[in-house]
């Protein structure tokens, strides 16, 4: 409209045979799309437009992710069949060179007509990835849906503020590609904001959305000219903008495209991140690190109960009754004595009566959280009493004499905080161990299977669940020859030493710092051992973790804490910010008081602030258990867990003393 400044007299015949016959705009719901043809209205009256003919604004009442229909006739009114009829040309028939928007975002999508779905399949090819569904998000359908009519046309600009999850996400990386193959140029502002993952900006602040919603977003502006191969990549220009809303908000109105100050990025790594990245570090982490998710031969996510409040207990002995009463009772009377929800997809108490009635089961210790050891009745049987046991794996755990390593996949799921998502395990393992869940577990041995039936009884059968070709690398590097299991024999290792090496690299500070950007995306990557010296002493340091953080040292029994006062016992405070008490800043010694009368003393600060997987373990376990009696071993229990991430941070700082690479 400025660009007609003295020429307003054409103005309106402007907007009439030319503007709004190429203004075009699809919605679903009833009321947003009467409020769209209001705002359109009022918005060119005030531009001084005088409509000479009744041509409507061309904002039509559809679905965008609905191929056009090819009959439109059995629709219940004339009105709503004009109006399909209308969309339906445009999807058909118009030349699209500009679509712009804000998609919704949803995971668990409704909108799934098979075109879209058939369009979409473009992002999934190749994967092989165990749960590609956030890749049928709305947001992501929209995506394709605007990249296929720029595609159709061969030029445009695709422009949307939506869900940022595609920027660096795992299993967007072919949908990147696709991306990057389609398009000249991509500009992308990441206004960041996810909640969950607790963001902070530069000044150390907490990191706000632009709007009332817990996912990050992003402005995304996508460029072709069709003058481009496809062979060749898009340039991509990223910019971070991070802080609180009221900053992006006046950020974003003093600046356009031309102004912001976009970093082009220059290499992409296998997975076609569009995040800025170190090419030469790129070359090292994939050439000279090996992935543990293709060390581990086999490793799956922990146990999904589906109801946790009845399959997970503190104590063995409910469980008894538990057992006994699902059983004996009918379906209704179960529901009501344990207050139970309703069934749902995955678990209904019918099938977990089923399963108890008819399949060998065990008590067993379920490792729930962090330094958190629960108890739960173990089958192995999906939708039973758990709804998803993961028995390819757990069965090579539950009552055997091994060990298994927790990995999380994706760091930056948890915060900006360093990370930490690695733990070791020796039992069944909860899926939601880590803050936000998602953490694989990986056993060190597999045991041998009996004629495909389960056991509970102990076998003796074992074989070392590693890819055999990194081994062989491995043992070829350091001149060592690889066994089994461990042996006093001289120029021999075993599988606990390669894990115990592993352990200790992944708790170095120096490389959790250094190769930080690829630990936000994907499983770890861990260098090949730099010479035999360098790997036993690694191998040592990473042992003396591992059996600290399995409570099985004698050191986490050399107590530094206290619980001096008398008491019932009960946590009664919130174990919040007001709950803890820094006493002795010079020693960085603090005490969280449970109740008005009792607390745990000489807590070193570095222990109660200590994260892994996402959680601290010293606040963790104690919010837990509010309003729970705290029993001996449970007190016993929680100094142990404080001398063991004490003992963690002393020997991190060791770790990092050793040239890793």
């Amino acid at each position: 409209n400025k660009k007609f400044k003295g020429q307003e007299g054409i103005w309106s015949a402007y907007v009439e045979n030319h503007l709004l016959p190429r203004l075009n705009g699809f919605e679903l719901l009833m009321a947003s799309y009467a409020m769209a043809h209001l705002q359109l209205d009022l918005l060119l009256k005030e531009t001084g437009f005088k409509a000479t003919t009744n041509q409507r604004t061309r904002v039509y009442l559809t679905n965008s992710l609905e191929e056009y229909h090819p009959d439109t006739g059995t629709l219940f009114a004339n009105w709503l069949s004009s109006e399909a009829n209308e969309a339906n040309h445009i999807k058909r028939d118009t030349p699209v060179m500009c679509v712009i928007g804000n998609p919704p975002y949803s995971i668990s999508s409704s909108n799934n007509s098979p075109w879209i779905e058939n369009l979409v399949q473009d992002y999934k090819k190749n994967l092989n990835e165990r749960n590609i569904q956030p890749l049928s998000d709305d947001y992501i359908k929209f995506i394709r849906y605007g990249q296929h009519f720029i595609e159709k046309k061969g030029n445009g600009v695709l422009a949307y503020i939506s869900n940022n999850s595609f920027i660096d996400g795992i299993i967007h990386r072919q949908m990147r590609k696709y991306l990057l193959e389609s398009f000249d140029k991509i500009y992308i502002l990441d206004l960041h904001g996810n909640a969950k993952k607790k963001e902070i900006s530069e000044n150390g602040s907490p990191d706000k959305n632009v709007f009332d919603i817990m996912v990050g977003v992003s402005i995304n502006i996508f460029i072709k000219t069709g003058t481009k191969k496809r062979s060749e990549l898009a340039k991509v220009f990223i910019e971070d903008l991070k802080g609180k809303r009221d900053s992006k908000y006046d950020y974003l109105n003093e600046n356009d495209l031309s102004s912001i100050p976009w970093k082009l990025v220059k290499n992409f790594d296998s997975k076609y991140s569009f995040k800025i990245q170190d090419k030469t570090l790129i070359k090292e982490y994939e050439n000279n690190c090996f992935s543990l998710n293709t060390y581990f031969e086999k490793g799956a996510n922990g146990i999904k109960t589906e109801r946790d409040v009845l399959t997970i207990q503190f104590h063995e002995k409910p469980l008894h009754t538990i057992k006994k009463d699902i059983i004996n009772y009918d379906v209704e009377e179960f529901r009501i004595k344990y207050n139970l929800a309703k069934d749902g997809r995955d678990w209904k108490i019918e099938t977990a009566k089923k399963d108890l009635t008819n399949n060998a089961s065990s008590f067993t210790k379920v490792h729930y959280r962090p330094f958190d050891y629960r108890h739960s009745i173990y089958t192995g049987k999906s939708k039973g009493f758990h709804s998803y046991p993961r028995h390819n794996i757990h069965q090579h755990l539950i009552n055997k004499d091994n060990i298994s390593l927790i990995l999380g996949r994706q760091g930056q799921a948890v915060g900006s905080m360093p990370w930490n998502l690695v733990f070791i395990n020796n039992s069944i393992l909860d899926s939601n161990m880590f803050y936000r869940g998602g953490n694989m577990n990986y056993p060190l041995y597999i045991y041998h299977e009996t004629n495909g039936q389960q056991t509970i009884e102990k076998a003796d059968e074992r074989t070392p669940n590693l890819n055999q070709k990194i081994v062989k690398e491995i043992a070829e590097k350091l001149d060592l020859t690889f066994t089994n299991e461990k042996e006093a024999k001289e120029n021999t290792f075993a599988p606990i030493d390669i894990l115990d090496y592993i352990y200790a690299v992944l708790h170095s500070p120096t490389y959790r710092e250094k190769y930080k950007e690829f630990l936000k995306i994907d499983f770890p990557r861990v260098p090949y051992p730099k010479d035999k010296v360098t790997f036993w002493q690694l191998v040592k340091l990473g042992g003396e973790i591992r059996q600290i953080h399995l409570l099985e040292s004698p050191k986490v029994e050399d107590y530094i804490t206290t619980y001096p006062k008398d008491g019932d016992n009960v946590i009664k405070t919130k174990i919040g910010k007001k709950d803890w008490e820094l006493f002795d800043e010079e020693k960085q010694l603090g005490r969280i008081w449970i109740n008005e009368e009792q607390y745990f003393d000489n807590i070193p600060v570095i222990a109660w602030e200590f994260y892994i997987g996402g959680y601290q373990p010293a606040q963790k376990w104690l919010k837990d258990r509010k309003k729970r009696t705290l029993e001996f071993d449970d007190i016993l229990h929680y100094q142990k867990i404080i001398v063991a991430l004490s003992e963690t941070d002393r020997l991190m700082n060791e770790i990092d003393k050793i040239e890793i690479e």
